[in-house]
Formats: C-alpha cells, sequence, structure tokens
C-alpha cells in the first residue's frame, strides 16, 4: 500500500534552506543583524527570547515570524527587510551549499518522469539569491515563495496547492510529495491532502518532532528521496520545459516580498512545533 503510493508520486515539492540547501546556520546570523537594527541587545533576555521563536518557528514566512516578535507593522516590515538584506549578502558572500547529493535526486526525480518544485518562506529576492549563489536557477520548472501563492507561507498549504495548480503535474493531491526538515513543511503537507509527507534530518527538526507533525516518511537527507519512490512514472510534462510563466510575482507583490497582506501572526491553530525543535 505505502509503496503504491510512493510509487504513485507525479509532483515533489521541495523546501530549500535546511532541504536541499545547507546554510550553516544563515538565519540566526541575520536574525541577530534585523534585532540590532530594531534596537535589541545581543545577549539580552529579550535577544534570547526572540531568537527561541525564530528557532522553534524554522520553515515559516519570515514576516510572519517577526509580526509574532514585534507586534507593530512597521516594525515588523523593518525587521524583516533588515533579515532579507542580511541573509542575501551571507549568500553572496558563499555562505552557503547544496545538501550532499541534493541537486543529483532532484535530477533523478526529473528523469523518472517527476515534476520537482523548490519552495521556501524567503523572500522572492533572497530565494533568487540562494538560486544564484548555487547555480540553480532553471534546475526546476518552477520555485515559490510566500508571496507566489497570495502571500501565506507555512504551515499554510497554499505553496504546496499552487504547485499543483501551476504545474498540472498530478491528477489529484494524492500524487504529492512535500519534504522538508521542520514541523511547519510537514503541517503544510498535511493541511494540502498531500499524498506522502516526507521529513529530512539535515535541518531545523528531529524524527520525533517531524513525526509529530504529520510525517509519515522521515529520511536522513533529501539524497534518499528518489529511492522512496521506487520506479518511473511516465515524462515529466515540464521536463526540459523553460521556467513556467506564473514563476513571477503576483501583481502588487513587490511591495510585500514573502508576505501575509492580513495583520497579526495568523498562524493557524496549533501549528506550533513541539519544544526542543529548534536548531
Amino acid at each position: 500500500m505505502v509503496k503504491e503510493m510512493t510509487e504513485d508520486i507525479r509532483l515533489v515539492v521541495l523546501d530549500m534552506a535546511g532541504t536541499t540547501v545547507a546554510d550553516g546556520g544563515l538565519v540566526e546570523q541575520a536574525f541577530a543583524v534585523a534585532a540590532g537594527e530594531l534596537g535589541v541587545e545581543p545577549g539580552s533576555a529579550d535577544h534570547t527570547r526572540k531568537l527561541d521563536h525564530v528557532r522553534a518557528t524554522m520553515g515559516e514566512s519570515k514576516i510572519s515570524v517577526f509580526r509574532h516578535l514585534f507586534g507593530e507593522e512597521s516594525l515588523a516590515r523593518r525587521a524583516n527587510a533588515a533579515f532579507e538584506k542580511a541573509y542575501g549578502e551571507l549568500v553572496d558572500g558563499g555562505r552557503l551549499a547544496p545538501i550532499a547529493g541534493a541537486r543529483e535526486a532532484i535530477e533523478e526525480l526529473r528523469a523518472g518522469g517527476r515534476t520537482v518544485v523548490l519552495t521556501t518562506g524567503f523572500a522572492r529576492v533572497t530565494q533568487d539569491a540562494i538560486l544564484d549563489a548555487l547555480g540553480w536557477q532553471g534546475l526546476v520548472p518552477l520555485t515559490l515563495c510566500p508571496a507566489d501563492a497570495g502571500g501565506r507561507g507555512r504551515p499554510y498549504p497554499d505553496m504546496v496547492l499552487e504547485a499543483f495548480l501551476r504545474t498540472k503535474a498530478a491528477e489529484g493531491v494524492q500524487q504529492v510529495a512535500v519534504v522538508g526538515d521542520t514541523s511547519y513543511d510537514m503541517l503544510s503537507g498535511v493541511r494540502a491532502g498531500a499524498g506522502v509527507v516526507a521529513g529530512v534530518l539535515t535541518g531545523a527538526h528531529g524524527d520525533e518532532v517531524l513525526r509529530a507533525a504529520g510525517a509519515g516518511h522521515v529520511l536522513g537527507s533529501v539524497a534518499e528521496l528518489p529511492a522512496l519512490f521506487d520506479g518511473p512514472t511516465g515524462d515529466d510534462p515540464l521536463a526540459g520545459d523553460d521556467p513556467l510563466p506564473g514563476d513571477e510575482r503576483f501583481p502588487g507583490d513587490e511591495r510585500f516580498p514573502g508576505d501575509n497582506p492580513l495583520p497579526g501572526d495568523n498562524r493557524l491553530p496549533g501549528a506550533d512545533p513541539r519544544p526542543g525543535a529548534g536548531r
């Protein structure tokens, strides 16, 4: 039964940082810059509390994280802008690398007839900087950030469903696999109704937390993913294509990069990952 479900997967939605990309703690370094921008003293109790929240919400849209931390919308936007700028500079400085075997796994999945989409909780400008740094532009036919799916990031299912609708690679959500390193990745897959929800142990959260959030499979790394989907499915409908026209932002997204347009934290009830999940 499990074998049949994994063999029938047509669309694979992969997270980036911690799943396919090793960023070596750049999120925390960029957060320190953003917190300093808003006057949070390094080493203070406030800094520790905020950093703990950042660690616990890895995978969530960053603007939503900053809304929770700073409350006021203008402060959240200042923090988010400072974070994205700092993270981008770290990326440009050569501070990240692909997870071992990630590119090969993506290429193998596509060669087997599956469509692969890369997703992130970062803004588009940061996602593009990561893709450029790794030489991954064009590796997959579609990449998505929260703004591309109407503004809501994980743990909402929006990016998974957007990938399903844009690629038309699967006949139903049961033919979709969602793969990531955080509880929020797992929750987004479960809420999208994905046929396979798989965690990897190369990022924020461990086996217990990933399974508690809905992972049906936990792999050592994304390099093990092709073996989970044994056997080809036919031609990838997007293999060799240029990136989809829908890969651009929605009108107005430049004003709200990676943003949830609603005020407040707006996370779904029960979305908080379990204690001890931070990296």
